[in-house]
């Protein structure tokens, strides 16, 4: 299969889209299911690509990867045939780490930046991870610590079976987020939205808001009711659509 197309995936192919939307999952995420009906609900001049990391949804049985220069470096590679339009990029938790990273490398390497970048439920990259570190962690311990961040369902965690091939992805996942060390750059132009959750016990207000300090550009911080998945709540579309209505550069 093709670079490109394994990476990335687009439900509702928009040839006279003006921009691109690139959306990065969360950990133990699939981009494919994440974003499936994106492209329905925002603006028509949008196209929605997610991202599917190795060893996720339809890449289950590739091998997942747990440092984030290589993957930044291919994924960037993968979606250089995408970037002849205007793009913006978002990202959930995890991704919100790999977006930043991805739009640094893109500006870096090929000179370009976001039309906007969207963060969702995710620290801002130069602070400090201030937890204790869980990707190597016995199975049973490990799985013990997914659960309090209730995003997977139970019966999907309490299947042993199912569980022995989510793992290696669900580790790997961490071990990006707990291996990751912040380098300082010059800063983005873009601007930037974070969005955070009212009811979310695993990323603070105060850590969302500190994404400020990465872009000269507009920064914008709103909130969502829910927990650290809120992104399943249609408010977060909602907010997008708005922007995206907003902001003509958007549309």
């Amino acid at each position: 299969m093709p670079l490109t197309k394994s990476w990335l995936s687009c439900s509702c192919p928009s040839p006279t889209a003006a921009l691109r939307l690139f959306c990065l999952p969360y950990a133990g995420g699939g981009g494919t299911w994440i974003y499936r009906n994106w492209g329905k609900t925002l603006p028509n001049t949008v196209e929605v690509h997610a991202v599917e990391l190795p060893g996720h949804g339809r890449r289950l049985t590739e091998k997942p990867v747990g440092q984030i220069e290589p993957l930044i470096a291919t994924l960037a590679e993968a979606m250089l045939p995408l970037l002849d339009k205007p793009f913006a990029c978002f990202g959930h938790s995890l991704g919100g780490l790999i977006a930043f990273e991805l739009v640094q490398y893109l500006r870096q390497t090929q000179k370009i930046e976001p039309c906007h970048l969207w963060i969702s439920a995710a620290r801002a990259p130069h602070l400090p991870h201030i937890k204790p570190m869980i990707h190597t962690l016995p199975d049973a311990d490990f799985i013990a610590e997914i659960r309090q961040y209730n995003g997977t369902p139970a019966e999907i965690l309490n299947n042993s079976e199912l569980m022995a091939l989510l793992l290696p992805a669900l580790r790997a996942d961490f071990a990006l987020l707990e291996t990751y060390r912040y380098r300082s750059r010059r800063l983005l132009s873009c601007p930037i939205t974070a969005f955070w959750g009212e009811d979310d016990k695993i990323t603070s207000r105060s850590a969302i808001a500190d994404w400020d300090k990465h872009t000269t550009g507009p920064f914008f911080l709103q909130s969502c009711p829910g927990d650290h998945f809120f992104i399943h709540q249609p408010d977060v579309l909602s907010a997008l659509r708005s922007q995206f209505l907003r902001f003509s550069a958007l549309a």
